[in-house]
């Protein structure tokens, strides 16, 4: 199963929802599809899919997922990290009208470099062969840092607080 959260930010995310919903009807995506579509007004005709979902559910869905694709919202793409899963990650972008800024794109970027945790695609059209290659990519990634959680949140606090110093 694959799941898909947007996240609860406030603005749509149909890029990302349209395009997971065309990779299943065009059999690129064969297995079960979830969606959790947030805000986005586009509406699946090939994925199950939900607004909003229960954290609970949330929680079950990406445990149950063999892959997990999230918004660049770091709230969404570390509790798969936290439950042992490799998220792809797709930032939203101000030019689609998704975010007030594309702060998405350089966190996503930055934690990929720095940590080796996550897969970023900010080219949307990457993502079908990002799927399709999921397991190989997962595989060739730095395998100490899959379980090492400390390391990565001690790493990952770094990155933030400069993320935060350049923003001043």
């Amino acid at each position: 199963m694959i799941f898909v959260t947007v996240g609860t930010h406030e603005q749509q995310f149909n890029r990302l929802v349209e395009c997971i919903d065309n990779l299943k009807r065009d059999g690129i995506i064969s297995e079960e599809v979830i969606i959790q579509t947030g805000f986005s007004t586009y509406e699946p005709k090939f994925c199950k899919w939900s607004k909003l979902l229960p954290y609970k559910e949330m929680v079950q869905n990406v445990a149950d997922a063999r892959i997990v694709i999230t918004h660049g919202g770091p709230a969404s793409f570390i509790m798969p990290l936290q439950i042992g899963k490799t998220p792809i990650v797709v930032p939203r972008q101000k030019k689609y009208d998704e975010h007030v800024n594309d702060h998405q794109v350089d966190f996503a970027r930055a934690v990929a470099e720095r940590m080796g945790t996550i897969i970023p695609v900010v080219e949307i059209g990457d993502l079908g062969g990002i799927i399709s290659h999921y397991d190989e990519t997962v595989a060739e990634m730095p395998s100490e840092m899959k379980s090492n959680n400390a390391s990565f949140c001690k790493q990952f606090e770094s990155c933030v607080d400069e993320l935060i110093e350049n923003l001043h």
